[in-house]
Protein backbone atom coordinates (compact mmCIF):
# COMPACT_ATOMS: atom_id res chain seq x y z
CA UNK A 1 0.00 0.00 0.00
CA UNK A 2 1.58 2.89 -0.59
CA UNK A 3 0.44 7.20 -0.18
CA UNK A 4 -0.25 7.46 -4.22
CA UNK A 5 -3.22 9.09 -5.74
CA UNK A 6 -5.09 7.88 -8.41
CA UNK A 7 -7.16 9.96 -10.39
CA UNK A 8 -10.69 10.17 -10.82
CA UNK A 9 -10.40 11.93 -14.42
CA UNK A 10 -12.67 14.49 -13.17
CA UNK A 11 -10.64 17.59 -12.13
CA UNK A 12 -13.22 19.22 -9.78
CA UNK A 13 -13.73 15.50 -7.89
CA UNK A 14 -9.96 15.39 -7.65
CA UNK A 15 -9.75 18.37 -5.63
CA UNK A 16 -12.07 17.81 -3.53
CA UNK A 17 -10.40 14.19 -2.60
CA UNK A 18 -7.58 16.05 -2.12
CA UNK A 19 -5.91 14.70 -5.62
CA UNK A 20 -7.45 11.66 -5.79
CA UNK A 21 -8.71 8.32 -3.88
CA UNK A 22 -5.86 6.84 -2.65
CA UNK A 23 -4.48 3.77 -4.45
CA UNK A 24 -5.61 0.40 -3.51
CA UNK A 25 -9.09 1.60 -2.24
CA UNK A 26 -12.22 0.68 -3.12
CA UNK A 27 -15.03 3.39 -3.97
CA UNK A 28 -18.55 3.17 -4.01
CA UNK A 29 -19.92 5.38 -6.38
CA UNK A 30 -23.89 5.78 -5.26
CA UNK A 31 -26.87 7.44 -7.21
CA UNK A 32 -30.20 6.95 -8.52
CA UNK A 33 -30.84 6.10 -12.74
CA UNK A 34 -29.71 9.24 -14.69
CA UNK A 35 -26.67 10.65 -12.07
CA UNK A 36 -23.87 9.53 -13.73
CA UNK A 37 -22.65 6.60 -12.52
CA UNK A 38 -21.60 4.73 -15.18
CA UNK A 39 -20.55 7.62 -17.39
CA UNK A 40 -17.90 8.87 -14.28
CA UNK A 41 -16.57 5.31 -14.27
CA UNK A 42 -15.84 4.95 -18.04
CA UNK A 43 -13.80 8.61 -17.19
CA UNK A 44 -12.08 6.93 -14.45
CA UNK A 45 -10.97 3.90 -16.75
CA UNK A 46 -10.10 6.69 -19.60
CA UNK A 47 -7.73 8.88 -17.05
CA UNK A 48 -6.09 5.41 -16.50
CA UNK A 49 -5.67 4.39 -20.14
CA UNK A 50 -4.19 7.79 -20.71
CA UNK A 51 -1.73 7.50 -17.91
CA UNK A 52 -0.81 3.79 -19.56
CA UNK A 53 -2.37 1.81 -16.29
CA UNK A 54 -4.03 -1.38 -17.42
CA UNK A 55 -7.97 -1.51 -16.56
CA UNK A 56 -10.65 -3.78 -16.31
CA UNK A 57 -14.70 -3.02 -16.58
CA UNK A 58 -16.77 -5.37 -15.40
CA UNK A 59 -20.33 -4.95 -16.34
CA UNK A 60 -23.49 -6.76 -15.33
CA UNK A 61 -25.68 -4.68 -17.89
CA UNK A 62 -23.62 -3.87 -20.82
CA UNK A 63 -21.85 -5.44 -23.54
CA UNK A 64 -18.83 -4.63 -25.13
CA UNK A 65 -20.02 -2.85 -28.25
CA UNK A 66 -22.71 -0.92 -25.83
CA UNK A 67 -19.86 0.68 -23.76
CA UNK A 68 -17.30 1.32 -26.66
CA UNK A 69 -20.31 3.34 -28.27
CA UNK A 70 -21.06 4.82 -24.25
CA UNK A 71 -17.15 5.78 -24.19
CA UNK A 72 -17.19 6.97 -28.08
CA UNK A 73 -19.88 9.47 -27.44
CA UNK A 74 -17.92 11.41 -25.12
CA UNK A 75 -14.74 11.22 -27.27
CA UNK A 76 -13.13 8.20 -25.45
CA UNK A 77 -12.03 6.14 -28.19
CA UNK A 78 -10.97 2.83 -26.15
CA UNK A 79 -11.18 0.74 -28.80
CA UNK A 80 -7.32 0.81 -29.74
CA UNK A 81 -6.54 0.12 -25.90
CA UNK A 82 -8.71 -3.19 -26.40
CA UNK A 83 -6.58 -4.21 -28.92
CA UNK A 84 -3.29 -4.19 -26.99
CA UNK A 85 -5.14 -5.61 -24.23
CA UNK A 86 -4.47 -2.24 -21.78
CA UNK A 87 -8.28 -2.56 -21.26
CA UNK A 88 -10.27 -5.30 -20.82
CA UNK A 89 -14.11 -5.43 -20.79
CA UNK A 90 -15.91 -8.55 -19.30
CA UNK A 91 -19.52 -8.67 -19.59
CA UNK A 92 -21.16 -11.57 -16.80
CA UNK A 93 -24.66 -12.59 -17.33
CA UNK A 94 -27.55 -12.38 -14.55
CA UNK A 95 -29.04 -14.56 -15.70
CA UNK A 96 -26.53 -17.49 -14.90
CA UNK A 97 -26.36 -16.13 -11.32
CA UNK A 98 -24.61 -19.34 -10.35
CA UNK A 99 -21.36 -19.38 -12.93
CA UNK A 100 -21.55 -15.63 -12.53
CA UNK A 101 -20.60 -15.80 -9.09
CA UNK A 102 -18.11 -18.67 -9.60
CA UNK A 103 -16.17 -16.73 -12.26
CA UNK A 104 -15.79 -13.71 -10.16
CA UNK A 105 -14.16 -16.00 -7.37
CA UNK A 106 -11.84 -18.13 -9.50
CA UNK A 107 -10.68 -15.92 -12.43
CA UNK A 108 -10.90 -12.37 -11.25
CA UNK A 109 -8.02 -12.14 -8.96
CA UNK A 110 -5.51 -14.19 -10.49
CA UNK A 111 -6.49 -11.68 -13.83
CA UNK A 112 -5.67 -8.41 -11.69
CA UNK A 113 -2.73 -9.60 -10.13
CA UNK A 114 -1.04 -11.41 -13.40
CA UNK A 115 -1.82 -8.54 -15.62
CA UNK A 116 -0.96 -5.82 -13.29
CA UNK A 117 -4.44 -4.19 -13.41
CA UNK A 118 -4.09 -1.14 -11.82
CA UNK A 119 -7.83 0.30 -12.19
CA UNK A 120 -11.41 -1.83 -11.78
CA UNK A 121 -14.52 -0.76 -12.10
CA UNK A 122 -17.85 -3.58 -11.19
CA UNK A 123 -20.98 -2.07 -12.82
CA UNK A 124 -23.04 -2.61 -10.60
CA UNK A 125 -22.83 -4.39 -7.64
CA UNK A 126 -25.99 -3.78 -6.93
CA UNK A 127 -27.27 -6.29 -9.93
CA UNK A 128 -24.26 -8.59 -8.08
CA UNK A 129 -26.28 -8.31 -4.66
CA UNK A 130 -29.55 -9.63 -6.29
CA UNK A 131 -27.81 -12.79 -7.85
CA UNK A 132 -27.39 -14.44 -4.43
CA UNK A 133 -30.23 -15.96 -2.64
CA UNK A 134 -30.01 -14.22 1.14
CA UNK A 135 -28.58 -11.53 2.64
CA UNK A 136 -26.17 -13.93 4.44
CA UNK A 137 -24.82 -14.46 1.19
CA UNK A 138 -25.15 -11.59 -0.24
CA UNK A 139 -22.72 -10.02 2.48
CA UNK A 140 -20.01 -12.66 2.07
CA UNK A 141 -20.20 -12.55 -1.46
CA UNK A 142 -19.64 -8.64 -1.19
CA UNK A 143 -16.94 -9.12 1.48
CA UNK A 144 -15.15 -11.75 -0.72
CA UNK A 145 -15.20 -9.46 -3.76
CA UNK A 146 -13.69 -6.65 -1.97
CA UNK A 147 -11.10 -8.65 -0.47
CA UNK A 148 -9.71 -9.96 -3.41
CA UNK A 149 -9.77 -6.62 -5.52
CA UNK A 150 -8.00 -5.05 -2.20
CA UNK A 151 -5.40 -8.39 -2.09
CA UNK A 152 -4.48 -7.15 -5.38
CA UNK A 153 -3.48 -3.51 -4.72
CA UNK A 154 -5.78 -2.23 -7.55
CA UNK A 155 -8.03 1.06 -7.22
CA UNK A 156 -11.59 -0.05 -7.55
CA UNK A 157 -15.21 1.83 -8.14
CA UNK A 158 -18.17 -0.05 -7.82
CA UNK A 159 -21.35 1.56 -9.30
CA UNK A 160 -24.72 1.06 -6.72
CA UNK A 161 -28.39 2.11 -7.21
CA UNK A 162 -29.45 4.16 -4.45
CA UNK A 163 -32.27 2.92 -2.19
CA UNK A 164 -36.15 4.30 -3.22
CA UNK A 165 -37.29 5.22 -0.22
CA UNK A 166 -33.52 7.00 0.83
CA UNK A 167 -31.03 8.58 -1.93
CA UNK A 168 -28.72 8.67 1.05
CA UNK A 169 -28.20 4.85 0.91
CA UNK A 170 -27.33 2.06 -1.43
CA UNK A 171 -30.37 -0.72 -2.35
CA UNK A 172 -29.11 -3.08 -0.36
CA UNK A 173 -27.11 -1.37 2.53
CA UNK A 174 -24.10 -2.91 2.37
CA UNK A 175 -21.74 -1.88 0.01
CA UNK A 176 -20.86 1.76 2.18
CA UNK A 177 -20.10 0.01 5.16
CA UNK A 178 -17.35 -2.28 2.68
CA UNK A 179 -15.96 0.07 0.93
CA UNK A 180 -13.42 2.79 1.58
CA UNK A 181 -14.83 5.47 -0.05
CA UNK A 182 -18.53 6.53 -0.70
CA UNK A 183 -18.87 9.35 -3.77
CA UNK A 184 -22.92 9.90 -3.48
CA UNK A 185 -24.42 11.76 -6.90
CA UNK A 186 -27.54 13.27 -6.58
CA UNK A 187 -30.14 15.29 -8.48
CA UNK A 188 -32.99 17.68 -7.24
CA UNK A 189 -35.50 19.98 -8.64
CA UNK A 190 -34.44 23.83 -8.54
CA UNK A 191 -36.24 25.88 -6.09
CA UNK A 192 -38.87 27.01 -8.72
CA UNK A 193 -39.04 23.40 -10.19
CA UNK A 194 -37.77 24.35 -13.78
CA UNK A 195 -34.31 22.18 -13.83
CA UNK A 196 -32.69 19.48 -12.44
CA UNK A 197 -29.26 20.03 -10.66
CA UNK A 198 -27.10 17.51 -9.80
CA UNK A 199 -24.92 17.09 -6.80
CA UNK A 200 -21.90 15.56 -5.32
CA UNK A 201 -20.57 14.37 -1.82
CA UNK A 202 -18.42 12.55 -0.58
CA UNK A 203 -19.51 10.95 2.50
CA UNK A 204 -16.21 8.86 3.38
CA UNK A 205 -12.76 8.30 1.62
CA UNK A 206 -10.12 7.11 4.12
CA UNK A 207 -6.43 8.06 4.54
CA UNK A 208 -7.66 11.20 2.42
CA UNK A 209 -8.39 14.74 3.72
CA UNK A 210 -11.29 15.09 1.52
CA UNK A 211 -14.29 17.87 1.02
CA UNK A 212 -17.63 17.45 2.48
CA UNK A 213 -18.86 20.30 0.91
CA UNK A 214 -21.71 19.45 -1.69
CA UNK A 215 -21.07 20.36 -5.52
CA UNK A 216 -22.78 20.70 -8.60
CA UNK A 217 -21.59 19.22 -11.35
CA UNK A 218 -22.60 18.91 -14.89
CA UNK A 219 -22.62 15.73 -17.74
CA UNK A 220 -21.35 17.73 -21.03
CA UNK A 221 -20.41 16.06 -24.05
CA UNK A 222 -16.84 15.36 -22.96
CA UNK A 223 -18.03 13.86 -19.15
CA UNK A 224 -18.03 14.91 -16.10
CA UNK A 225 -17.27 18.04 -14.88
CA UNK A 226 -17.65 19.02 -11.09
CA UNK A 227 -17.53 22.32 -10.36
CA UNK A 228 -15.47 22.37 -6.72
CA UNK A 229 -15.88 26.26 -6.50
CA UNK A 230 -19.32 26.49 -7.04
CA UNK A 231 -22.24 25.75 -4.31
CA UNK A 232 -25.92 24.13 -4.55
CA UNK A 233 -28.38 26.15 -4.42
Amino acid sequence: MTDEKISTGVAGLDEMLGGGIPQGQIVALMGSCGTGKSTMSLQYIWNGLQKGDKCIFISLEEDEDAITKSALAYGWNIQPHLENQNLTLVKLEPSDAKSTINRINSELPSYIKNNGVKRVVFDSVSLLSMLFDNDSDRRAGLFDLCKHIKDSDATALFTAEVSSDNPNISRDGLVEYVADGVILLRYNETSDGSDIQLSVRIVKMRRADHSRRIKPYNITNNGIEVHSKAEVF
